[in-house]
C-alpha cells in the first residue's frame, strides 16, 4: 500500500456523498432506482472509510507519535473536531433559522408522494438544549435528538464517538493484535446495542457507536501494514467481511447484507489488488483530479444537499404536480440541486472548511509549544562537573 496516498479514497468518497444525494433526491420525489434509492448504504461506505482514514493516518504518524500519552489523544482529536465541526455549525445555523421553511416544504412533498409525515420536531426544534446537544456532538447519544435537525447529522455524531473511543482502540490493538482487538470490540459493540435495545432505548437512525462500530472496525482492518504478507492480508478480509455480516445498526434486510459485503470487498481490492487489470483502472479513475474534487467536496455535499433539495422539490412538486411524472421530476430537481449543492459545497470549502483546518492545526501547534515551555521550565538544572 502507497505509505503517502490511497489513489482510491478520494473518489469513493465523492461517489458515497453522491450516492447519499442521489437516494434522498428518489425519496423526495418518487423516482427510484433499485439500490440507489437507499441513501443508508451511502452512509456505510463513508463509515467504512472513515475507519480506514483514521488508521492510515494513525499508520502515517506512528513513528512521530507516542499513542500511550494522552497529548497525543488530545491532539487527534482536535484535528478531529476541526475537521467537521467549523461547517457543521454554519449549516446548523442555516437548518435551525430556515427548519420552520423547510418543514412546510416537506409536508408538501409527502403529502403529495403519499409518504408518512416527518415529525416536526426534527424540523422546528431550535430549543438552547437541541442547540446545545448538536454544538456538543452528543446527540447521537440519545434517542429524543438523534436526529432533530434538517440535515442528516445523525453520523457526524457517530463520527465523533468513534474518534473519542480509537485512541483506545489503538492501544488494544497494539497490545493483542488488530483482528482479534477489532473482533473483541464488535463483539463489545454488539452486547451494549442489545442492552440499549433491552432498555428500550430506540434510536430513529443508527447514531449510536455501538450499532455501527462493526464497520468502522471493517474499515480499520482494511489499512493494513504495507508490505503484509498475503495470508494476513486474506485474514484481515476475512475479519472485515465478518465484522460487516454483524446484524445490527439499520436496516438488515438481504440486500443491505449482500452490498455491504461487496462494499468491504470492493474496497479491500481498490486498496491492495490496484495493480491488476481492471481493478488498477477503477482505482487509478477514483483517484483523477475529477474525483479528487468530488472527494475534496464530499462533506460539504453530504452536509448541504438536503438544505438545497427540500425546498426545490417541493416547488416543482408546486408547479407540475402528476403532470411531470416520477422521473420527470428527479430530472428537473436534479438539474437545479446538484449543481447548487456543488457549488455551495466548493464555496464553504474554500471559506469555512479550510480555515478551519487551519485554525486547529494552530491551536494544536500552540499546545505543543506550551507544553515544551512548560516542560522546560519544570526541569531540573544540570549542575557542571568541577
Amino acid at each position: 500500500m502507497d505509505i503517502r496516498r490511497v489513489e482510491c479514497l478520494d473518489g469513493l468518497r465523492g461517489v458515497a456523498a453522491l450516492w447519499v444525494l442521489i437516494g434522498h433526491m428518489m425519496i423526495l420525489t418518487g423516482f427510484r432506482l433499485p439500490l440507489v434509492s437507499k441513501p443508508d448504504l451511502g452512509v456505510d461506505l463513508f463509515i467504512l472509510l472513515s475507519g480506514f482514514l483514521m488508521m492510515f493516518q494513525y499508520r502515517l504518524r506512528a513513528g512521530s507519535e507516542d499513542w500511550t500519552a494522552p497529548g497525543t489523544w488530545m491532539s487527534f482529536w482536535t484535528r478531529r473536531f476541526f475537521r467537521l465541526a467549523p461547517l457543521f455549525y454554519v449549516t446548523l445555523a442555516a437548518a435551525l433559522i430556515a427548519g420552520p421553511m423547510i418543514y412546510a416544504d416537506r409536508v408538501a412533498i409527502d403529502s403529495f408522494l403519499g409518504q408518512s409525515l416527518q415529525p416536526p420536531e426534527r424540523y422546528i426544534d431550535a430549543s438552547l438544549t437541541n442547540i446545545a446537544l448538536h454544538l456538543s456532538f452528543l446527540f447521537g447519544l440519545l434517542p429524543d435528538y438523534a436526529f432533530r435537525t434538517p440535515l442528516p447529522d445523525w453520523s457526524l455524531g457517530l463520527e465523533m464517538q468513534f474518534y473519542l473511543l480509537f485512541p483506545f482502540l489503538v492501544l488494544l490493538g497494539r497490545r493483542i493484535g488488530w483482528i482479534p482487538a477489532a473482533l473483541v470490540a464488535a463483539g463489545g459493540g454488539v452486547v451494549i446495542a442489545l442492552l440499549a435495545g433491552a432498555a428500550g432505548l430506540d434510536y430513529p437512525m443508527p447514531s449510536f457507536l455501538p450499532l455501527k462500530l462493526q464497520l468502522f472496525l471493517a474499515g480499520m482492518l482494511i489499512a493494513a501494514d504495507p508490505g503484509e504478507r498475503s495470508a494476513r492480508l486474506w485474514g484481515r478480509l476475512a475479519a472485515a467481511l465478518l465484522l460487516a455480516a454483524i446484524p445490527v445498526g439499520g436496516e438488515q434486510d438481504l440486500l443491505h447484507f449482500a452490498v455491504r459485503e461487496l462494499l468491504v470487498f470492493g474496497f479491500f481490492a481498490l486498496v491492495h489488488w490496484r495493480s491488476l487489470g481492471v481493478i488498477g483502472w477503477i482505482s487509478r479513475l477514483f483517484g483523477s483530479r475529477p474525483f479528487y474534487w468530488l472527494g475534496e467536496l464530499s462533506y460539504g455535499t453530504y452536509l448541504i444537499h438536503l438544505l438545497i433539495m427540500q425546498p426545490v422539490a417541493a416547488v416543482v412538486i408546486g408547479q407540475f404536480g402528476t403532470g411531470l411524472g416520477a422521473i420527470g421530476r428527479f430530472a428537473l430537481t436534479g438539474a437545479i440541486v446538484v449543481p447548487a449543492t456543488y457549488a455551495m459545497a466548493f464555496v464553504t470549502y474554500r471559506l469555512v472548511e479550510i480555515p478551519g483546518q487551519r485554525l486547529g492545526k494552530a491551536v494544536i501547534k500552540r499546545a505543543a509549544g506550551r507544553n515544551a515551555t512548560r516542560a522546560y521550565q519544570t526541569a531540573p538544572e544540570k549542575i557542571a562537573a568541577p
